[in-house]
């Protein structure tokens, strides 16, 4: 009986955890903020707008007030370059329900490299995605239409029906400091999410059908971590500034496959549990995850805009990387002005190699075994047609023009149409680990931008005035409320 105790509470808090955690205090977000050489701080985004729009004397939307986004954001302004990255530490939209997604996102502002022509260019990391390959796969060892794929987070899944909250699992969110070297050419901060609970939602990524089970997870698991840490590497004489991803994501400690949470079994790293506490066997949640052939892998995008020229991608060989279906594993993504001047590069082959700890031969994971992941680019629309999937993703991306105005105005109108909508990415990627077993994964792909090495400075833009850009500001709010609202609605009513 203790045993059946002990898996019914822990099955409950871990699936509750999403729902409870409250924002810590957040700091507040200026304009001034930007004229910094950096900075680096935790802020509840929408208090940001909403200070924006009370200052422009620009009305709120009915129950704005209870919208609340905790980011931990940084800033580095030097040698030309501007970048600012926002890592979601929770989200809600009426304050008694919270979302922990480790959604992570970064926008570059610089000159090019050899016409000295502004860019704004983007970044997002969207989700784990968990997936086995079918008799017909399309591309081996990567999550494609063909396969069985499973979203891997929470959607703010409405478990109230199951009776008295039970103390919830503790999962934190550690932030990676702002760091540099004196000379400010080399940057490093991140951010770490502890013992992350995420259901599992199976996912269909067909362009022509895109849409995930919105009704019961097929699974919950608690990952140790997920880890972003990143490092900037500016060289100003070259012309380049480049940004190492290093993604780690924690061994799976939990386990719980079925209807979630009427019916299912329980996996960790002793072994195979019933309903009833019962121990069913001794397969472990890594021989799950191994038997069933289960890999992971990781969904990113990409969106760069220019003012008076569009941008396109291409592979080493020349290939389309937009809303294309093409293996990068020993290349990488260029991208340019339609003129041809490359403005950025995605490089995936230099840092092919993955790190994977084997729990079950080293408990304490200070070994590991190298292989090679498996990166690709995907079709836009199986994933940014799925809006109920990505409903919040969407409403955060679309407040992002909102800092395109502090760090260069004359894009940000044009940046609320491009960066602010997947569907208008230049490409889409995923990196998949064949090798897997539910153990820990450590892998860090490479980002260049190609940067003025003497900037030539820009005039301030005519025509763009605190009302037109608050007009903008308001008009996002709308549509990000409308959306949450939106999907908050349809899932109590599940």
């Amino acid at each position: 009986m203790k045993i059946k105790n002990t898996l019914g509470t822990l099955l409950i808090s871990i699936a509750l955890f999403g729902l409870m955690a409250p924002l810590v205090k957040a700091d507040t977000l200026i304009r001034t903020d930007f004229e910094q050489e950096s900075f680096a701080k935790t802020v509840d985004f929408c208090d940001y707008v909403r200070a924006y729009a009370t200052l422009h004397g620009i009305p709120e939307p009915t129950n704005f007030d209870k919208w609340h986004a905790n980011m931990y954001m940084t800033y580095i302004n030097t040698s030309g370059l501007k970048l600012f990255y926002a890592g979601l530490e929770n989200i809600t939209t009426d304050e008694s329900t919270y979302l922990r997604i480790p959604m992570q996102s970064f926008i570059m502002h610089y000159k090019t490299n050899e016409k000295n022509r502004d860019v704004i260019l983007a970044s997002t990391f969207l989700m784990l995605m968990a997936f086995n390959e079918t008799a017909n796969t399309l591309h081996p060892d990567s999550p494609d239409r063909k396969d069985n794929l499973f979203a891997s987070f929470s959607l703010g899944f409405d478990l109230s029906n199951l009776g008295e909250t039970l103390p919830v699992l503790n999962s934190e969110t550690e932030i990676i400091p702002l760091t540099s070297s004196t000379d400010k050419l080399e940057w490093t901060w991140g951010m770490k999410y502890t013992n992350l609970t995420a259901l599992w939602w199976e996912t269909w990524i067909d362009p022509n059908n895109p849409r995930f089970q919105n009704g019961w997870p097929v699974g919950l698991t608690v990952y140790d971590e997920l880890t972003f840490m990143y490092k900037l590497t500016i060289d100003a004489k070259d012309g380049t500034a480049t940004l190492k991803e290093n993604h780690i994501i924690g061994r799976m400690r939990h386990l719980f496959i079925g209807v979630i949470p009427a019916l299912w079994v329980y996996y960790n790293s002793t072994g195979t549990y019933g309903m009833l506490g019962r121990k069913l066997s001794n397969d472990t949640i890594h021989d799950f995850i191994q038997n069933n052939g289960l890999e992971m892998s990781v969904i990113n995008f990409q969106t760069s805009i220019m003012a008076d020229h569009e941008t396109y991608s291409q592979t080493q060989s020349g290939q389309s990387a937009t809303d294309t279906e093409e293996e990068i594993t020993d290349t990488s993504i260029d991208t340019f002005a339609d003129d041809g001047e490359k403005i950025f590069s995605a490089d995936f082959g230099t840092r092919k190699s993955y790190n994977l700890y084997n729990y079950t031969a080293d408990s304490a994971e200070t070994s590991f075994d190298t292989y090679e992941s498996t990166a690709r680019t995907a079709g836009i629309w199986g994933y940014a047609g799925n809006h109920g999937l990505f409903a919040y993703h969407i409403g955060l991306m679309k407040f992002l023009p909102a800092v395109v105005v502090h760090m260069y105005p004359a894009l940000a109108v044009k940046a609320a149409s491009t960066i602010a909508n997947m569907s208008r990415a230049n490409y889409f990627y995923t990196i998949a680990y064949p090798e897997y077993g539910g153990y820990r994964v450590e892998h860090d792909p490479t980002l260049t931008a190609y940067i003025a090495t003497e900037p030539i400075v820009t005039p301030a833009p005519s025509g763009l005035t605190d009302q037109l850009i608050g007009g903008l500001i308001i008009i996002l709010i709308i549509v990000v409320v409308g959306t949450g609202i939106a999907v908050f609605v349809a899932r109590r009513k599940k």
